[in-house]
């Protein structure tokens, strides 16, 4: 319900002021060459595309209630100190999120379609997406942006609940980096190796974020 509420602020974005698809065209495509930087292909692809950058807004409206639904599924399984902690958590998950948000927007997204966009450098070949593949690549790339900022949070909860400890944490960096290479490989929409390099090096920069919070988990009294 929260999504739906969220996209229907979305569609009324997309369409009306501040035209989103508009500055997301403007932001990130080139416009300085003589044709339109996107094209329609299929009837209904505008239509469609829209659709999709609206229900992105709402996820990223509704993220605050996505995250209490799950804390809320799990919440049964924890002692009373440990849900006030999780559900004081909140704020940050939300706070991380939308910092992924700006990452994408601000680094990764724009590195991505120009490189993409201008690769080969070719006067004899017009790099002119869809506008749906063009939509879909930098809405998805900004969503996995926020949900990748998310690990230092979800770290330093697992390691407030003894699940984990930044000793442990430390002597599995080798593992991590494997990890990071073959999840970025996974998430990235584009698969070439810019984009997982994109992803790839924020990743481990925030699981390393996340080893350096846990040192700071205040020790819990142990239960007789």
């Amino acid at each position: 319900m929260a999504v739906a509420v969220g996209m229907g602020v979305g569609f009324f974005v997309v369409l009306g002021p501040p035209h989103l698809v508009d500055i997301i065209i403007r932001s990130f495509a080139p416009t300085n060459r003589p044709y339109p930087p996107l094209q329609g292909i299929f009837t209904l692809e505008a239509f469609t595309s829209y659709m999709t950058v609206a229900l992105v807004v709402g996820i990223i409206l509704g993220m605050p209630v996505i995250v209490y639904q799950v804390i809320a599924f799990i919440s049964p399984g924890l002692k009373p100190n440990e849900k006030r902690f999780v559900f004081a958590a909140l704020p940050f998950v939300m706070g991380f999120f939308l910092a992924g948000i700006a990452f994408g927007w601000l680094v990764t997204v724009p590195v991505a379609i120009h490189f993409l966009m201008d690769f080969g450098g070719s006067d004899l070949i017009a790099i002119q997406p869809s506008v749906s593949d063009f939509l879909h690549t930098v809405t998805v790339l900004l969503l996995i942006n926020g949900v990748v900022f998310e690990l230092p949070v979800v770290i330093y909860i697992l390691a407030w609940l003894n699940l984990v400890t930044a000793q442990q944490l430390g002597r599995y960096r080798r593992y991590a980096v494997i990890a990071v290479a073959v999840a970025s490989a996974i998430l990235t929409p584009t698969g070439d190796p810019v984009n997982m390099i994109l992803l790839a090096v924020p990743m481990y920069g925030l699981f390393e974020l996340g080893v350096f919070l846990a040192r700071f988990v205040p020790e819990r009294p142990k239960t007789p």
